[in-house]
């Protein structure tokens, strides 16, 4: 067998170990090229951000997920605690996107404001935060109280279409506020529309187990006819173009039908129950009408 020179060796041994050690400095110090899995982008342009104040100072906010052309809207709990069911369906959601995030096509945003009425909450739980709605029974909000803010105004009553200072509720009358959008829970979703100009906006109410049509002078917009559709066919609620159990004035979903945006009210059939999985089947089935991949 040949030998070769220890002089020889140790150069070898010596160069092995300079290329080693250039090696591991090249790793550290270079860019890194780790493209991020889809889960890993999601995370990454989620956003929670306060938008408004309730008129007791309470927080007023939106989740966001996603980072496409295309922004989707749902906003829980504008009647409060009397619609409890309404908030708890709206963090269900919320906690399903941050579990599941490829869920949002690429193409397209979405957004909750879970409690758009947190005043009204409160009235009825006693405490306030995400995780205080989450451990409360859900049987509580049945109680009929915390519809209104801390001004006893109807929100969903405050907005610019139709306005007047009263409008109706079961045949009882109620404040509409001052002005249009006099009241501050009211300006925080209008002030996040017309920033975001979403595609569709849906509402979640109780209880009248029913899909509707937005509208305000001009009647229904195509696009909330596709959304009211896809919704009801895929949620099973029936799908009904008005409200006409009485006339309500000053309505979100019909100032965003007099600026153009598409909006659907979805009404859960009690208020003790989130019918999680009708929902979620309405929620992908808009996902699905709104996305146009590749």
């Amino acid at each position: 067998m040949r030998s070769f020179p220890k002089s020889w060796v140790v150069a070898a041994i010596l160069a092995l170990a300079v290329i080693g050690v250039g090696a591991v400095v090249f790793f550290v110090l270079s860019p890194k090229t780790h493209e991020p899995s889809p889960i890993e982008q999601k995370k990454a342009v989620s956003t929670h951000k306060v938008i408004g104040r309730s008129v007791g100072g309470r927080p007023i906010e939106a989740y966001t997920y996603g980072d496409g052309a295309t922004h989707l809207l749902f906003v829980g709990g504008i009647h409060g605690g009397y619609e409890w069911n309404s908030v708890l369906l709206s963090y269900q959601f919320i906690d399903y996107l941050e579990e599941q995030p490829t869920v949002v096509f690429e193409d397209l945003t979405v957004s909750v404001i879970p409690s758009a009425n947190p005043d009204g909450v409160f009235e009825v739980i006693g405490t306030e935060g995400r995780f205080a709605v989450a451990d409360v029974p859900i049987e509580k909000g049945a109680v009929g109280t915390g519809r209104f803010n801390a001004h006893g105004v109807d929100l969903n009553r405050n907005f610019d279409c139709k306005w007047q200072t009263e409008s109706m509720w079961r045949g009882n009358v109620v404040s509409a506020g001052s002005a249009a959008f006099s009241e501050p829970e009211a300006r925080a979703i209008r002030d996040f529309v017309l920033e975001h100009n979403p595609a569709i906006v849906v509402f979640w109410h109780s209880q009248s187990n029913a899909v509707y049509a937005s509208e305000c002078e001009d009647g229904i917009l195509t696009g909330t006819r596709a959304a009211l559709d896809a919704y009801a066919g895929a949620s099973g609620y029936p799908a009904i173009d008005s409200f006409d159990a009485y006339e309500i004035t000053g309505d979100a979903e019909g100032w965003l039908a007099s600026i153009g945006i598409p909006a659907i009210t979805v009404e859960l059939s009690t208020h003790e129950t989130t019918e999680w999985e009708r929902n979620l089947a309405g929620v992908k089935a808009l996902f699905s009408l709104y996305s146009k991949p590749g």
